[in-house]
């Protein structure tokens, strides 16, 4: 099988050539002691552990239950996209994540796609993501999913060339981009000529992208709209997350037992009394929203929430009912969507994916098991899914009576050779295979930062980058092209990237010194 690798234009890496927007990189990293390198690995932790950037994971390696924390392992080798790649990703983005939208208004209103023979009805009505409560409801601009995150990974064509393919859309309420942010302040700490050296398009921007977005989705009328984070507590394991955009955007961060419903209007408690909410930003799943419409035992939201966002008087982002479009099982009809809607050929192309619920899909899938990778269509992070080249003849027929058991609750695609990028191993640098999140902000317009998360699988030969899993994650560079062109206030880029290299490097000791508080 052919395999691609981002920096070296062959593996294995010795005396093979380096492909042209890393040469730069190359020359910088060649003069790199490996007892340097160890030294700020070590350093790395250190300050990431001393502010708190973990995560929770639990299953059953926990014997009493409760979440064990962990630090997501930091690569130093940043993982660089060239100007043109991405130019071409970010409109496949918009014209992907603009489709989305279009198809959750449409599922909640008219169901044209359906009625058109696209999407089957059973497709919609017995999906565990639909919420008939959102039938007719009108949300602001008429955007579902505000924040997304598309995954997107690298493939060999058959030139041998890489060629971009999502994997998922997850549209409810996609997390990872505060280690996209923290990445690239640790890479500017540790490495700051390297910022001096090159060229790299900023992201620190995007808590303010992300302000404007949500307060863009507010209700109309709303004159200076308040936002608030919603965090199910400290005890989720992406807390931490939650804690920092909210200390970003410097809005409250709440929890459900923070709000109240009066009049279908929503509130915070706060010191001084109680205080107007108008944009939720939800880190809570639709199910723990409301226990008046959901689940009645649920403590993590607000009573009377669904029915205060129905008379239009709060916005929740992402929207109720918005996993109805990232079901892996209407994974596959999105290249038809962008087609339906908006009358173009899709950009970015889906991996092929055969679909268990249809017969001949399930028989191909069955009798090819050990080479496929066949997914749970609501499973996340890495769990309920079967890597068919990687597991023993036991599993894969253990799996295959549970895909025979329940067909419509699983997909299988073909074991793609992920792409693979150089990655600061202790045997020293060695590939490993990537994806990428890019985060996708939609509200009047659609806008995001350049690049995104950069999951590495950090076990030798794994294709599985899920931090749950043991991945690791990498600073993303978009190389911003030669010619200079204007931003938002007039600058070049490579001036903004040059005050945020100054800006960041005087505020690091205070950023990195103490974990964030909402």
């Amino acid at each position: 099988m052919h395999k691609f690798d981002e920096m070296y234009e062959r593996l294995p890496y010795e005396g093979a050539a380096i492909r042209q927007h890393y040469q730069r990189y190359d020359q910088w990293l060649a003069k790199q002691p490996p007892e340097v390198m160890r030294s700020r690995r070590e350093e790395a932790e250190m300050i990431f552990r001393r502010v708190g950037i973990t995560f929770a994971v639990y299953g059953a390696k926990d014997e009493d239950g409760s979440g064990t924390e962990r630090l997501i392992p930091f690569d130093l080798l940043p993982r660089i996209i060239p100007a043109d790649e991405w130019a071409s990703m970010e409109k496949g983005l918009v014209q992907r994540v603009t489709a989305l939208n279009r198809f959750i208004h449409d599922i909640y209103h008219d169901q044209e796609i359906v009625k058109a023979g696209i999407v089957p009805a059973e497709q919609i009505q017995g999906n565990a993501q639909f919420r008939p409560e959102m039938m007719g409801v009108t949300v602001p601009n008429d955007i579902y999913s505000n924040i997304a995150g598309i995954d997107i990974v690298r493939a060999p064509d058959s030139a041998g060339k890489g060629e971009y393919y999502v994997l998922e859309d997850n549209l409810r309420v996609p997390s990872g981009v505060s280690y996209m942010l923290e990445n690239r302040k640790m890479m500017m700490r540790l490495f700051p000529e390297l910022f001096a050296q090159n060229r790299v398009a900023p992201v620190a921007h995007y808590p303010d992208l992300l302000l404007e977005t949500l307060r863009a989705s507010a209700p109309p009328a709303t004159a200076e709209p308040t936002v608030v984070v919603l965090t199910p507590g400290m005890y989720n394991s992406a807390y931490f997350e939650h804690a920092f955009l909210a200390q970003q955007m410097g809005v409250e961060l709440v929890e459900g037992q923070d709000l109240f419903v009066k009049d279908d209007f929503v509130y915070m408690r706060t010191t001084r009394g109680p205080k107007r909410v108008d944009v939720i930003y939800r880190r809570v799943d639709d199910d723990f929203l409301d226990p008046e419409v959901f689940r009645p035992n649920s403590t993590l939201g607000c009573a009377g929430l669904m029915r205060a966002y129905k008379a239009g008087n709060v916005v929740i982002c992402n929207a109720v009912g918005t996993g109805i479009a990232d079901d892996k099982s209407i994974y596959p009809y999105v290249p038809k969507m962008v087609e339906f809607y908006l009358g173009e050929k899709p950009i970015l192309k889906n991996v092929p994916t055969w679909m268990c619920r249809n017969k001949d899909d399930l028989d191909y899938v069955l009798a090819h098991m050990e080479d496929l990778v066949v997914k749970e269509v609501h499973g996340a992070g890495g769990y309920g899914m079967l890597i068919g080249p990687a597991s023993t003849k036991a599993e894969i027929d253990e799996f295959r009576e549970v895909v025979r058991a329940k067909p419509d609750g699983y997909i299988a695609q073909p074991t793609l050779s992920l792409s693979s990028s150089p990655t600061f191993v202790d045997a020293g640098i060695a590939p490993r295979h990537i994806d990428l999140r890019p985060f996708v902000l939609s509200a009047k317009e659609v806008q995001m930062v350049p690049g995104g998360l950069t999951r590495v699988a950090l076990k030798e030969g794994s294709l599985v980058v899920n931090s749950s899993q043991g991945g690791g994650t990498k600073d993303t560079w978009v190389l911003e092209s030669d010619r200079r062109f204007a931003g938002k206030n007039g600058q070049s880029q490579s001036q903004t990237q040059t005050g945020q290299s100054q800006t960041q490097s005087q505020s690091q000791t205070s950023s990195t010194n103490s974990a964030p508080t909402a």
